[in-house]
């Protein structure tokens, strides 16, 4: 397997933003701003966000962090939103998730004005076209030089957001997409019968492109692989020290084709095109 280099790809999208927002800043009164709203203390949020925020100061972007308590109010939080909504030197808004339980997280992402909205959960699509999610996944096929139209993709996935959007782009490519839910993936593997599971590692294998994003630790095996895939994993599971992807690596290292690494794949290419947008809703203020 060929490794998709996430680290080197990102970085070279970093560098060009860099460039730009250097030329920007010698003719602009401020350079872009990205304002991340952290709630509750789980530490690989923490992680995460300390990550977005030593990327962006790396290539000029300013920061604000704003830090709001598992114990304070939803409605905190929408406040927060709201100012910030209104703030001319903020062009982004990001509410680092999951959010605690006791929060509705829908309801909390649809205050941020689509056109602050740089991780693309805003059902408008009149500023930004993908999230920074399904950038990565792009800029992952364009590293393989793969043309997608007529390419049978399937896609692991957890939620209908995540699903819609990446058919949305996939189909947009020309490619012919299947998928299918955690839920019914684990009842299958779990309680199905042997020819039902037989029946569903065939449907896998039939495809050139394997995408998944369930957050379960190594559950597409040998089963669902074969040579010349691209295997795109976008699931991450911290167990003790170990970070594991979607993904089983010890069954993919004798095979051909490409694969994004858990980590170093499509994390940091993640946060580079979070920036990416980041500079994009910049501009779309001149």
């Amino acid at each position: 397997m060929k490794i998709i280099d996430g680290k080197k790809i990102a970085e070279k999208i970093k560098d060009d933003l860099a460039k730009n927002i250097f030329e920007l800043a010698k003719k602009e009164q401020r350079r872009p701003g990205l304002a991340v709203i952290l709630v509750g203390e789980r530490e690989d949020s923490k992680l995460y966000v300390s990550l977005k925020e030593k990327s962006a100061k790396e290539i000029g972007v300013d920061t604000s962090l704003y830090l709001i308590s598992e114990a304070d109010s939803e409605e905190d939080i929408i406040n927060t939103i709201n100012f910030l909504n209104q703030d001319e030197e903020i062009d982004g808004i990001l509410v680092q998730l999951p959010l605690p339980k006791k929060f509705n997280t829908d309801k909390i992402l649809k205050m941020i004005k689509p056109e602050k909205d740089v991780d693309g959960f805003s059902q408008s699509k009149d500023k930004f076209l993908f999230s920074p999610v399904v950038l990565s996944v792009d800029h992952s096929l364009a590293d393989c030089k793969i043309n997608l139209k007529d390419k049978k993709v399937f896609l692991f996935c957890n939620s209908n957001v995540f699903k819609n959007e990446m058919a949305d782009f996939l189909l947009s490519k020309g490619a012919r997409l299947d998928f299918i839910k955690k839920e019914e993936l684990e009842n299958i593997l779990k309680n199905g019968k042997e020819d039902k599971k037989k029946n569903l590692y065939k449907r896998v294998k039939k495809n050139d492109i394997l995408i998944t994003a369930m957050g379960k630790p190594e559950i597409i095996d040998k089963n669902f692989l074969k040579d010349k895939m691209i295997l795109i994993d976008i699931g991450i599971t911290k167990l003790e020290n170990k970070v594991l992807g979607d993904i089983k690596k010890a069954d993919i290292e004798k095979l051909e084709g490409y694969f994004t690494p858990v980590p170093g794949g499509v994390g940091p290419m993640t946060i580079a095109c979070l920036l990416k947008n980041v500079l994009q809703a910049y501009l779309f203020k001149k």
